[in-house]
């Protein structure tokens, strides 16, 4: 008889989320919108580019991320710097990266692109289509992205 434990395939696993964004209500938001949402998560946030780079290196400050949701007007490193910067790091460039932005600029998303952005979102200003995406974009992550294994 088989006696090894294995979880449950229903025994839901966390999606470590690293969301650089410096709006407080934008934050409170996404954090409210996921778990209505169902989509169990571990949300680590840094307020701009610096902070989350920092995260991202520092030793057993965060868990990798599966996914980083990144807004590209922040102070002191804005988004596209932030995305550029992790790109070029061979530890943290295959962690996909979803630009969450109010930013409709074309250039915007245009760069976003050529710097390796996942998806490009733009972030509704009305509250329930804000809401809406969010929850949209964590079932999304849940149900049909697959990212690669984390090394060890």
């Amino acid at each position: 008889m088989h006696t090894a434990h294995t979880p449950a395939l229903s025994t839901p696993v966390p999606i470590e989320i690293l969301l650089v964004e410096d709006s407080e209500p934008d934050i409170v938001l996404t954090r409210e919108a996921f778990a209505d949402a169902g989509v169990l998560n571990n949300l680590h946030v840094a307020r701009d580019g610096v902070e989350g780079l920092e995260m991202l290196r520092a030793a057993g400050l965060v868990p990798r991320p599966d996914v980083i949701l990144l807004d590209i007007n922040m102070p002191r490193m804005n988004g596209l710097e932030f995305l550029r910067e992790i790109k070029r790091d061979p530890d943290l460039m295959t962690i996909p990266v979803i630009m969450l932005t109010t930013s409709q600029a074309e250039e915007d998303i245009l760069r976003s692109y050529q710097a390796f952005a996942a998806s490009y979102v733009v972030k509704p200003v009305e509250f329930s289509r804000f809401y809406e995406a969010i929850q949209a974009l964590g079932r999304y992550m849940l149900t049909i992205v697959r990212a690669p294994m984390t090394p060890n």
